[in-house]
């Protein structure tokens, strides 16, 4: 298969017409079935559907890029992964359905379908190829009549009430906030609003489904989802965590290590966590997970008290707890606030380029814009001269010049031509040409690598954008002891206080870098 419409092709060669949903129908011309492959072909690939292989979702993983799936949260989970969800839920008892919201090709729905075999299954998944895929996979395995897929957004889901149990079972899809529309921002901060809980808008798409989840299920309803695991610490985090707790009934946690490629092509942790709606006194099992083989249906992990979860905001310190320090050392955010980088919310338009040759040079400010200026400035960047200018206009612009702001005019109507007044970061400044460089920070840190964190000396006063962190002294600390204090970070940082993804990229969040923990300043130089 070389293409997606040999693909849906395929598909519909392995579906009879009798069984073709009408939503499905309308989008796909039925081929005859001799034109896609010889009678003895699709028997082999049959075979292959009703052993528990997804010969389709594999050709679906070729054919569509990576990038184009990502985008599309569309990335499939691992057989022994999706075994491991099923067998806890069977662990639950036996559910009379199961739902799978984001459902890709079937793999969860299949395998949940054969280990209740008397369960409604539904279905939904709003890409009409994969709900074709997951059709077809459904029609070959015998599952197709008490199936019903919906191919529409989850969020916009209502399931008709049942009397025994559903069980909620899949892989969510992972969508940035910043293509999430601003309606559904706005439906996620409201119905997280009506529970009682204060929610952010960085959220992305995987949070609204266990959102929507919540506002689907009924108490003794049961679940687990597989999801990308940086929930578990990050601020915007906090609403799903308290939902968990609180709403969800979360009875289990359990954290992929980064070298456990769950979301194949993909550099992203895992995170599986289990519920079941209305528990509120049973603690919940939390473990690390060294490998998929160690999940053994997600029945281990140590029992932490709601309590204690419900006290901590980075919840990965309750799975790796730090080790004890025993020498007086305090954190470095006692010392220091630190700051993510401005967000141009366009670099192809804001770092200078020949474009922007005509702007006033007051206007065109020295600035780290990659990680590579602070790994080879090392300890200390001295100079600015070899930094790229990033554009600072301010918001008013009736300080300059008429022919200072002739040349402004000119370069915004350029940049206006680009789109730079249309994204997300412009439309929510005061004005949308003024990017608002933070202060130049004394010191300045990578946070995202292959190796530990960067800390280099701004003794130049650069700017930086998102690419980095800035560290603000909260009082006035000398030149020497600033220059100490990054000799000694980069001297004892090591990446295991950070947050490393699958493919050993390991990130620190502005939090991560407060909670490092360093000598006093009068100890630096020991």
């Amino acid at each position: 298969m070389q293409s997606e419409n040999d693909l849906s092709n395929l598909c519909l060669a392995l579906i009879a017409d009798s069984g073709m949903p009408p939503s499905l129908r309308r989008q796909f011309a039925r081929p005859r079935q001799e034109e896609i492959f010889a009678p003895s072909n699709g028997e082999t690939l049959r075979a292959e559907i009703r052993s528990g292989l997804d010969p389709l979702g594999d050709a679906f993983s070729r054919i569509r890029s990576s990038r184009d799936r990502r985008s599309a949260g569309a990335v499939y989970t691992p057989h022994k992964i999706v075994r491991s969800m099923v067998d806890w839920l069977a662990s639950e008892g036996t559910p009379d359905r199961i739902v799978d919201p984001g459902a890709g090709s079937g793999r969860f729905i299949l395998a949940a379908g054969a280990a209740f075999p008397k369960a409604q299954l539904v279905a939904v998944e709003m890409d009409p190829l994969a709900a074709l895929m997951l059709h077809a996979n459904l029609f070959v395995r015998g599952m197709a009549e008490r199936a019903t897929i919906l191919v529409k957004d989850y969020r916009e889901v209502e399931l008709p009430r049942i009397k025994g149990v559903t069980g909620f079972v899949g892989n969510p899809p992972y969508v940035r906030h910043h293509d999430i529309d601003t309606r559904w921002k706005t439906w996620y901060a409201e119905r997280f609003l009506e529970l009682g809980i204060k929610a952010s808008g960085l959220a992305g798409l995987h949070l609204h489904f266990f959102l929507q989840t919540r506002l689907l299920a009924r108490p003794g309803d049961v679940g687990t989802f597989i999801t990308s695991s940086e929930w578990i610490d990050v601020n915007y985090g906090s609403a799903l965590r308290k939902l968990f707790l609180e709403q969800l009934g979360g009875l289990a946690l359990h954290v992929l290590d980064p070298k456990v490629e769950a979301f194949p092509g993909t550099a992203s942790t895992a995170a599986i966590s289990c519920f079941r709606v209305g528990e509120s006194a049973l603690p919940v099992k939390v473990r690390s997970v060294a490998n998929a083989a160690s999940l053994n249906g997600l029945q281990r992990g140590k029992a932490v008290a709601r309590d204690q979860l419900k006290s901590t905001t980075r919840w990965s310190s309750v799975l790796r707890p730090p080790a004890l320090d025993a020498g007086g050392r305090i954190e470095l955010g006692e010392l220091c606030r630190v700051h993510r980088g401005q967000v141009t919310g366009a670099n192809s338009i804001w770092i200078a380029s020949t474009r922007a040759g005509d702007l006033p040079d007051r206007v065109k400010i020295p600035t780290v814009t990659k990680a590579r200026d602070l790994l080879e400035a090392g300890d200390q960047l001295h100079c600015a001269d070899l930094l790229r200018r990033v554009i600072d206009l301010p918001t008013d612009l009736d300080e300059f010049s008429k022919l200072e702001r002739a040349d402004i005019e000119s370069f915004l109507c350029w940049a206006k031509s680009q789109g730079a007044d249309q994204g997300y970061i412009a439309r929510h400044r005061k004005a949308w040409w003024s990017v608002g460089l933070k202060p130049p920070a004394p010191i300045l840190c990578t946070y995202m690598a292959r190796r530990p964190p960067q800390f280099t000396l701004n003794s130049c006063g650069a700017r930086h954008i998102n690419i980095a962190h800035g560290l603000y002294p909260r009082e006035g600390i000398s030149t020497v002891l600033l220059a100490q204090l990054v000799a000694w970070l980069n001297a004892n940082v090591n990446t295991g206080s950070g947050r490393t993804y699958a493919g050993g990229l390991t990130k620190f969040e502005p939090k991560e870098i407060e909670r490092l923990r360093i000598p006093p300043l009068d100890q630096l130089h020991s």
